[in-house]
């Protein structure tokens, strides 16, 4: 008699009793288990607030636009220096005839640093200082004529000492001198200043760029609602079911706000260009590294950087007030930099600050700013520190330890208002008009959820907006690279 088959077997031996034994363990799930699985119904916060975006609302502000073209006049400089000068002349020499060199289209050194100087601000009758670029001494002069038939223009220059010019000249296409103007000296009955000097100033523009984003949800899944509490990054907390992938594209928009308005470059490639593929923009990053100050020599850790830093903000707006928005690391050089200016700051020493070095009291070791010259606050920037953005990026070129950001407002001629206004130093535009506003869209199409506007199975939120950043006075910026 043939053998009854063996197969197919149980996967389970029930037991009388409810007790969890290896034998009625149920693995896979399924309507059919007697066991299911414990489960927390509450999401853990394992990251935290994972959002990066707060920089621009705690230093600017957002205003609308309805232009696809946002420009802005900045005030050049009062007064003109020039640093490349060059000459002929001998020592002892009681006139000479200067060739002034700097590049009228070009960065003029110290008298502009971040902007063309247009013209020449010479006119005869002028005092003038003539310093040695050498360092080798210094005249006073007054400007006895101004040839404006030559490129580079050509000045004379009568000198006040009994000794003449204080070192010979090596041609006049060379940088001997630095001249600038310090008044003006005329005879009794003569006529007045021949020529009048314009306003210097700048014209900056930027345009706006559209960011979008999607979520996605299909009619199916929609129907097998599964509930989690959840406490997101906005402060909401409560129950949600598919919908909390819509919540974290949205907070996910919402970061990209910020940081395309941080990082965005315009688009310079040509090929790209006549593609279409994009425009750009002239991000935070950009306009300070291209008509701000640039730190390039790592991360500033001794009061020495600071000086050199303080020197180059006396060059420009000397704005009293500045945040600086950093790494860690960044952070952490400026704590220790600070704590050593104290005389137990030595290795060791923990006497710095307001302590009674009472040994239940928690040691504080951070700084939240100081007064060199200027009030310098510090505040860590968690875009610099997340990993999943500029954390942890390789040192190097173009490697951001941090960003120097003048406090307060200025003012500034809008184009589009026709009069002078008064604006904070990083401000967004976006888009709008009485009938669209595009500063943050959202909507839903599809045909679940409530949405029927398609035959599509599935709802769809979408989320744009339109927008650019005006950076004005970027040359009280710092932007710290390595």
């Amino acid at each position: 008699m043939a053998g009854a088959l063996t197969g197919p077997g149980f996967d389970l031996q029930p037991s009388a009793q409810q007790v969890p034994l290896a034998t009625n363990y149920i693995t896979n799930f399924d309507f059919l288990n007697q066991y299911l699985p414990d489960t927390y119904e509450k999401e853990f916060e394992r990251y935290g607030n994972r959002t990066i975006s707060s920089f621009l609302r705690m230093v600017g502000a957002e205003m609308p636009s309805n232009s696809d073209l946002v420009k802005w006049a900045e005030q050049g400089r009062l007064h003109v220096k020039y640093t490349s000068v060059g000459t002929a002349a001998l020592a002892a020499a009681d006139e000479a005839v200067f060739q002034i060199n700097d590049d009228p289209n070009a960065a003029v050194s110290t008298a502009s640093p971040f902007g063309a100087q247009s013209g020449i601000a010479l006119r005869v009758g002028q005092t003038v200082v003539v310093h040695q670029n050498s360092g080798l001494g210094e005249n006073k002069g007054i400007v006895t004529d101004v040839d404006l038939t030559v490129s580079p223009i050509q000045a004379t220059i009568a000198f006040y000492e009994a000794g003449g010019l204080a070192q010979a000249g090596s041609g006049v296409g060379n940088a001997d001198v630095t001249i600038f103007i310090y008044g003006s000296e005329f005879a009794k009955g003569t006529e007045g200043m021949n020529g009048s000097l314009e306003s210097d100033d700048f014209i900056f523009e930027n345009s706006p760029i559209i960011i979008k984003d999607k979520y996605a949800v299909s009619g199916s899944d929609m129907a097998q609602i599964g509930w989690v509490e959840v406490t997101t990054e906005n402060g909401a907390s409560g129950y949600l079911w598919y919908m909390k992938s819509e919540h974290e594209t949205r907070l996910r928009f919402d970061d990209y706000l910020e940081t395309s308005m941080i990082e965005a470059v315009p688009m310079d490639n040509a090929v790209n260009t006549a593609a279409g593929i994009a425009k750009g923009s002239e991000g935070v990053f950009y306009t300070v590294g291209q008509r701000g100050n640039l730190w390039t020599g790592g991360v500033p850790n001794a009061l020495a950087d600071f000086d050199a830093i303080i020197g180059r903000l006396d060059a420009q707006g000397a704005i009293e007030e500045n945040v600086i928005f950093l790494d860690r690391d960044f952070g952490f050089a400026i704590d220790d930099m600070l704590a050593a200016q104290n005389s137990y700051g030595a290795p060791g020493g923990t006497s710095y600050g307001l302590f009674d070095n009472d040994e239940e009291m928690a040691l504080n070791l951070g700084f939240t700013g100081f007064r060199r010259g200027y009030d310098f606050y510090k505040t860590d920037w968690k875009y610099l520190n997340d990993p999943t953005m500029r954390g942890g990026l390789a040192a190097g070129t173009g490697s951001i330890n941090g960003l120097l950001v003048p406090a307060g407002s200025t003012s500034v001629y809008d184009q589009v208002l026709g009069k002078n206004a008064k604006r904070p130093f990083l401000h967004v535009r976006y888009r709008a008009s009485e009938t669209e506003d595009r500063r943050y869209k959202t909507w839903i199409t599809g045909s679940a959820g409530g949405a029927a506007t398609s035959s599509l199975d599935a709802m769809e939120v979408h989320f744009l907006s339109e927008r650019c950043v005006c950076t004005l006075g970027a040359n009280n910026f710092v932007l710290f690279e390595d």
